[in-house]
């Protein structure tokens, strides 16, 4: 089945995909691409264009490889996921569960011209996903991140004043070294965005989400502000940020096992997720309230 856009789509499409318990079935005459050419004319977000497309991936068993080349949209963006983001946090945790996804940046695009350019595989997985249970942060020895700044940036030094900043406010309230990449990239519109992440020995991957520069907001505390999510989720053991609790529920839907993941909050997006998870896969959930975090589960 091609990529169709809401308008295109009927009711005989939608009537072709049948629910279950446990898997998707397609009608076997309609087959799926392997390779997709996707135009974004806007700066619409990219993590958001991909996050519908890997969950119906999910049902899929052929092909085995799909393919998106997609020209325009936005590698980062208000809320919304980065596609460096993406790529450290979600996909490890997918990949580590069974679901591999890769992305390939070509070139970075933000608001209002977008211009992006990227490649986007996805693996549909051949044999059931692994039960996933992210309930315990564990040991982080080292803090990672990526800064990407546009060359009309560069002359400020804006990369290195992040960058300083993070390590510095990192260091001081944890006593954690980190090693923050940064580069300066072409693109169409002036921008900053960046993301903190870090491995635990359990599995979990820990990050501060996707923080973007606004004029008002110096480097060194836009740095300051990426450090203190991060702090704050490993000072109260936190294994899950609340961004990454609404990719991962979609797919704990999939996997047959039980699977839960610890939170610090259950978000009103969180919320809508599970309900409609639970409506398109009839999987029960539960949301365990322990004063200092929620437990997510699917029974």
């Amino acid at each position: 089945m091609g990529l169709k856009t809401l308008s295109e789509l009927t009711n005989s499409d939608l009537s072709e995909c049948q629910v279950g318990t446990k898997e998707i079935t397609l009608n076997p005459k309609r087959t799926i691409k392997s390779k997709i050419k996707v135009e974004i004319a806007t700066a619409g977000s990219l993590g958001l264009f991909l996050q519908p497309i890997q969950i119906a991936c999910l049902g899929f068993k052929k092909p085995e490889k799909i393919e998106l080349l997609i020209h325009g949209g936005g590698t980062f963006g208000k809320w919304a996921p980065s596609l460096n983001y993406l790529q450290q946090v979600t996909y490890n945790i997918f990949r580590n569960h069974g679901f591999n996804i890769d992305i390939d940046i070509k070139n970075h695009g933000f608001y209002p011209k977008g211009g992006a350019v990227a490649k986007c595989a996805i693996y549909p997985p051949k044999n059931k996903l692994k039960s996933l249970d992210l309930t315990e942060l564990g040991d982080i020895d080292l803090i990672q991140g990526e800064i990407i700044c546009t060359n009309h940036l560069i002359n400020k030094k804006v990369c290195e004043r992040i960058e300083k900043s993070a390590i510095l406010h990192i260091n001081r309230n944890l006593g954690i070294d980190a090693k923050i990449n940064y580069k300066y990239v072409n693109s169409l519109s002036p921008g900053v965005g960046l993301s903190l992440w870090a491995y635990s020995d359990t599995g979990a991957v820990i990050s501060s989400g996707t923080i973007l520069g606004e004029r008002k907001i110096t480097s060194e505390n836009l740095g300051i502000m990426a450090a203190n999510k991060l702090i704050t989720y490993i000072k109260k053991q936190i294994p899950v940020d609340n961004y990454l609790s609404d990719q991962l529920i979609p797919f704990m839907g999939f996997i047959e096992e039980p699977s839960r993941i610890k939170v610090l909050e259950a978000t009103n997006h969180t919320k809508t997720n599970l309900e409609l998870i639970k409506l398109f896969l009839q999987r029960n959930y539960q949301v365990k309230n322990e004063k200092t975090h929620f437990i997510i589960e699917f029974l």
